[in-house]
Formats: structure tokens, sequence, C-alpha cells
């Protein structure tokens, strides 16, 4: 996230619109990923106030957060593991091998590197171990420039912050590149064509 210096939602109140979105991805991640309970998860580029996580906290064994600013109160909760800063260089600092859940919401399409971060998701996962990974498709990316820039809906600086769009001819090869075996990817469109979604299964011997 090369050039950002704050997180998603850090400026202020999320629009309706974007709440509409946090909730269809959430839907998403439990019908894809399944219970979280008990588990390692990550959320990658979380948001400022980890919107998501904050729903789960109760239910996780660990949850790593990151983003390039994290709310003060996250890093202080006893399950969590805040680490502030860009990608993919902030993935470093978690162990090989040591999650069972990677979350990526929204975020490789801000990357400059988004080959080098969905890399590292593979390595940190372990085997058996979940990553899912949500990005605009290219008809999204008419959906929200409009929602932006024509009816303020959105907020236009996270518009142009956009490095790529991803149909599910985009993101398959992406995760293929990472070290996911084609038999355990899927990938497809959702949110009304207008996001692609991807869930990916470390196996057992490709790890």
């Amino acid at each position: 996230m090369t050039g950002r210096t704050s997180s998603f939602g850090e400026g202020g109140a999320v629009t309706p619109v974007d709440r509409f979105g946090v909730w269809l991805s959430k839907r998403q991640i439990e019908r894809v990923v399944g219970p979280l309970g008990g588990k390692d998860v990550a959320d990658v580029g979380c948001g400022f106030d980890a919107t998501f996580m904050r729903t789960v906290l109760d239910d996780v064994r660990t949850a790593t957060l990151l983003d390039v600013s994290l709310a003060p109160d996250l890093a202080t909760h006893p399950k969590v593991r805040a680490i502030q800063g860009l990608l993919p260089q902030t993935m470093a600092e978690l162990p090989d091998d040591s999650l069972d859940v990677v979350l990526c919401m929204s975020v490789v399409e801000h990357l400059w590197e988004p080959q080098e971060t969905v890399t590292e998701f593979h390595r940190v996962l372990r085997p058996g171990g979940v990553c899912a990974v949500n990005v605009p498709s290219w008809l999204g990316k008419r959906a929200l420039e409009y929602s932006a820039f024509k009816l303020g809906l959105s907020p236009a600086e996270e518009m142009d912050d956009h490095k790529m769009y991803y149909d599910p001819r985009d993101l398959w090869p992406l995760m293929v590149r990472a070290g996911f075996m084609p038999h355990a990817i899927r990938c497809f469109k959702h949110k009304f064509g207008l996001n692609t979604f991807a869930v990916a299964t470390v196996t057992e011997q490709h790890h």
C-alpha cells in the first residue's frame, strides 16, 4: 500500500454504501470460510476500526490485524496482535505456518505489489489453512467510480488509490503464482458482479 498514510475508516464515518459492502463481505466469509471459532485469524488491511474482526473477537483464538494505522484500543485486546505499516513488508513479522485463516477484503486492488503480498498469505498459513480475498471487478470499477465521483456516496480518495481491478481470470493466476494449487482455489463473482472473491486452501503436499 505504498503511499497510503491512513487506514480505511480512519478519517470519519463510513458511508452507508461502504457499510453495506462490509456486511456483504461478512456474509460471504461466513459462507465460504466457515466458522472462525477457535482459529488463529489474520485480517490483512482490516481498516482503522477492524469492523469485521470486532464482530468475531469473542470466537477466534487469536486475531492478527494489519493496516497502515489501527484504533488504539485494538492493540490492548488480549487476543489481538496489531501490526501497523505497509504491505507487503508488514507480513514479514508473521511466522511461517502460523495462521488458520487469512482474510483480505478490498485491499489487493490498492497494492503496487499484489503478488508479493498474496504469496505471503500462502507462507503464513498452516496446511489446511484458508485464504479469502475480495477485490472489485472491472464491472465494479464503473459502479464504484459513479458512486464516488457522481453521487458522492463513496470516498473518492479510495477510488483514486486503486491500482487494479480483478475478474476471476485476473485473480485466479495471482493465487496460483502465490503457491495455492489450482484444484484448491475457488474464484467467482459476487456482490451483484461488482466484486471478485477467491477462497483457497493450503494443501498438505504443497506447503
